[in-house]
C-alpha cells in the first residue's frame, strides 16, 4: 500500500492547509459519506502528528501518512491524491496494490 500525491495536490496542501516542512498530514477513515471502497465511510484529512503510522511518504519535508488503525479502509489499495481541476478540491482514487 502506497500514498501517491500529484504535484497539484502538494501545492493544494501548501495553499489550503498551510503545510510546511516538518508538518504531518493524516489520511483517515471517517464515518459518513461514501467512497468507492466502502459505503457509509469516506476519507478524511487532518494536520496532526502520527501515533502509529503504518504507511507514510515524505514529500518536501512533509509527512503524509495512514495510521495502522485505518488500514482496513484502504483494503490493500494505494491511495492516489490529486486535485479536481473544476472544483479545485482534493480528489481521491484507489488502485489495487
Amino acid at each position: 500500500m502506497n500514498i501517491v500525491l500529484s504535484d497539484e495536490a502538494l501545492k493544494w496542501f501548501r495553499d489550503e492547509m498551510e503545510v510546511s516542512q516538518g508538518d504531518a498530514i493524516r489520511f483517515f477513515a471517517r464515518y459518513g459519506g461514501s467512497s468507492p471502497l466502502h459505503e457509509g465511510f469516506s476519507l478524511g484529512v487532518t494536520k496532526i502528528e502520527p501515533d502509529e503510522a503504518s504507511v507514510q511518504v515524505d514529500k518536501e519535508g512533509v509527512l503524509y501518512y495512514i495510521e495502522s488503525r485505518d488500514e482496513w479502509f484502504f483494503d490493500g489499495h494505494d491511495l492516489i491524491v490529486e486535485v479536481d481541476p473544476k472544483l479545485q478540491e482534493l480528489s481521491y482514487s484507489y488502485k489495487k496494490s
